[in-house]
């Protein structure tokens, strides 16, 4: 497998540090609001990558953090009135109901900042001990410019970083450069924590070094984000944990592409951005994670309504193989033994698998992997017949699902009810139906399917289908 390598701007085979298993850091939401689609492309992204290392035989230990603790938390709990802990509990849990829509499987750890105070005090006084950082006012400083190689993951030049640099009011640190570890408490209301320094609180950069040592130890295979990561949170995670450490902090670093709105970065700040919360309301789950594989993480993708519906149709049909197979495999294919013509189509499926490994293998391009599902899926329905056996359906399906496993489609983990209002309109296309107003009939069935609902109609009545 060959990954982009942010710190050398090249593809690079990948080789684990311990042969066979794999070590790796996402950095997580900031857990003060429901995150928006430009978050989820990493949180999705990673998640294959993970699987698809898994599918390829590699033992990973998978890390994501939230940030519990941060200036938007302490804001958001002055706006509704709630501890700041409390806020951030209940974003991390809106978190997992999103992500678990998307199919996105827990991380092996998902640390929080609030539950390690100590490790992070532990790791500013090695720096602090090693002249890498000082004490100001109850700050703490990382001193930039004691780290020669500065700015290496992000090509930023030290001169030029300097030249736009300022000391914020209220801030007494030694150059502008230099960044917060630690934060001294402003006001008696805000949280913060006993240390060495006074009460206060981890800075942001800081958290994730200290976290991944403590879970995955001082150096790891790949650290991966969003690319609005990569300067200067990344880069300052960079300097902290070699200057601590001794020893390179990542091998591997990953950052996906932004998703845009109308071509501008999507972001909070901007109030252009949706989020997956409401999106979740006109399309499901797996719909969104359909739409943010479609293209390779390291390109920007605009999004569009027009885009989820195509995923939408997409899907369908991805969709319908499935449930041919399986009605094949259970009541609709013939019983005996493969025959030598579906054995035949059986051994050209691994054409199929290569291409969908070549592709996974050439920096996890799940755009060309999705194409070879695709190519799969054509020679299944072709050679799926009336006299087919329902071994070779079986057969089929474990192919299929071999590869949409990994892509984490088709799972339908996504166990929500059916509303009210869908049902509502399910039946009165059956009344439609009856009274041969197939025009009323027909519009809904497209009203549904715009919203991530494929109807069936089988000789037992019509199946709702959650795309």
């Amino acid at each position: 497998m060959k990954i982009y390598n942010t710190l050398t701007g090249k593809k690079e085979e990948f080789k684990p540090i311990e042969d066979g298993k794999v070590m790796i850091y996402v950095c997580g939401p900031t857990v003060y609001n429901y995150f928006h689609i430009g978050n989820a492309r990493p949180i999705v992204v990673f998640d294959t990558l993970r699987k698809y290392l898994e599918y390829r035989g590699y033992e990973v230990k998978y890390v994501q953090n939230f940030t519990d603790v941060d200036d938007k938390i302490i804001n958001k709990a002055k706006e509704e009135g709630l501890p700041a802990l409390e806020v951030s509990k209940k974003y991390t849990k809106e978190y997992f109901d999103d992500a678990h829509a998307l199919n996105v499987r827990d991380a092996d750890v998902h640390p929080l900042v609030s539950e390690h105070i100590p490790d992070i005090i532990e790791f500013i006084e090695t720096l602090i001990e090693k002249g890498y950082a000082y004490e100001a006012d109850g700050d703490v400083y990382f001193s930039t410019r004691k780290f020669d190689e500065y700015g290496k993951l992000s090509g930023q030049n030290i001169d030029d970083l300097e030249a736009g640099a300022r000391i914020a009011v209220g801030e007494v640190k030694n150059d502008p450069l230099d960044f917060a570890l630690w934060k001294a408490r402003k006001e008696e209301s805000e949280i913060a924590w006993e240390s060495p320094w006074g009460m206060g609180r981890p800075g942001w950069h800081i958290e994730c070094s200290a976290m991944a040592r403590k879970h995955l130890g001082q150096t790891i295979d790949i650290h991966a984000g969003g690319q609005d990561l990569q300067f200067p949170h990344h880069e300052n995670e960079i300097a902290q944990s070699e200057c601590c450490n001794g020893v390179p902090f990542a091998h591997y670093w990953m950052h996906n592409a932004y998703i845009t709105m109308n071509k501008e970065k999507m972001s909070k700040s901007k109030g252009n951005f949706m989020t997956v919360r409401d999106i979740r309301r006109k399309f499901n789950g797996e719909v969104i994670r359909y739409f943010l594989l479609s293209g390779q993480y390291r390109n920007p993708v605009d999004f569009s309504m027009d885009l989820m519906r195509q995923a939408v149709a997409s899907l369908d049909r991805m969709h319908n193989c499935k449930y041919n197979l399986e009605y094949f495999a259970t009541e609709g294919g013939e019983d005996g033994e493969i025959t030598a013509d579906e054995q035949y189509t059986l051994d050209y499926y691994d054409n199929h698998r290569q291409k969908f490994i070549r592709a996974m293998d050439d920096d996890l391009n799940t755009a060309d992997g999705i194409t070879a599902v695709f190519e799969l899926i054509t020679v299944i329905n072709t050679n799926l017949k009336d006299t087919s056996t329902k071994a070779f359906a079986k057969a089929s399906l474990d192919v299929l699902m071999e590869f949409c496993n990994v892509l984490g489609l088709l799972q339908e983990e996504d166990t929500d009810e059916i509303s009210a209002e869908v049902q509502a309109l399910v039946d009165e296309r059956q009344e439609a139906r009856k009274a041969k107003n197939f025009a009323r009939a027909d519009e809904i069935r497209d009203i549904l399917h715009a919203q991530g609902i494929l109807l069936k109609d089988t000789p037992n009545g019509v199946q709702i289908i959650k795309l």
